[in-house]
């Protein structure tokens, strides 16, 4: 099923508002100077299936901004960008997965899971790192080390969050074709 204009404008905005409210006020602080568990990462995802990979790019993006403003220290534009390539690229996989039909069974789990184990090894273990040593000469073993751990705690958090938000909204979905009509 194809998502209307309308309602993609709307759950980009009703998103963003959830990826900045999760990622400023649920952020678990990790180890790692300046890297936090991040609980949003796992709405993303679960949007960005649903709506698309506009909507996963926009989300991200203008959710992390927000993020990153509200702190007061500037808008760190590398892991906005990483964050709006994970949304684009899990976005990628809504053809491959029958969520709107009320379907998200093991295949779909897995299917869900490996691509966003994909897309988090792109953005934080490559996107992220290489923008920062480019754009804020950052040392490389900072930003591979933070890399790493918010891409493995992304991981996580979306495995978990993202996985249970698509089961549930399949299960209230009706099964493709389970409706009939009454003679």
């Amino acid at each position: 099923m194809k998502n209307s204009p309308v309602k993609t404008i709307v759950a980009i905005g009703i998103g963003a508002a959830l990826f900045f409210v999760l990622g400023r006020f649920v952020a678990i602080p990790s180890p790692v100077p300046n890297t936090n568990i991040s609980t949003q990462y796992g709405l993303l995802a679960f949007m960005a299936a649903i709506f698309g990979p506009v909507a996963g790019a926009l989300i991200g993006l203008i959710g992390h901004a927000l993020i990153d403003f509200s702190y007061g220290w500037g808008i760190w534009w590398s892991w906005v960008i990483a964050s709006a390539c994970f949304g684009a690229l899990i976005g990628l996989v809504a053809s491959r997965l029958s969520i709107e039909d009320g379907e998200f069974g093991q295949k779909g789990i897995i299917t869900f899971n490996l691509f966003q184990v994909v897309s988090h090894v792109i953005a934080w273990g490559v996107i992220a790192p290489v923008l920062d040593i480019v754009m804020y000469k950052e040392p490389a073993n900072k930003v591979f080390l933070q890399g790493l751990v918010g891409g493995i705690s992304n991981i996580v958090t979306t495995a978990i969050i993202g996985t249970l938000l698509c089961v549930a909204y399949a299960a209230a979905k009706p099964k493709k074709g389970s409706l009939s009509r009454d003679r």
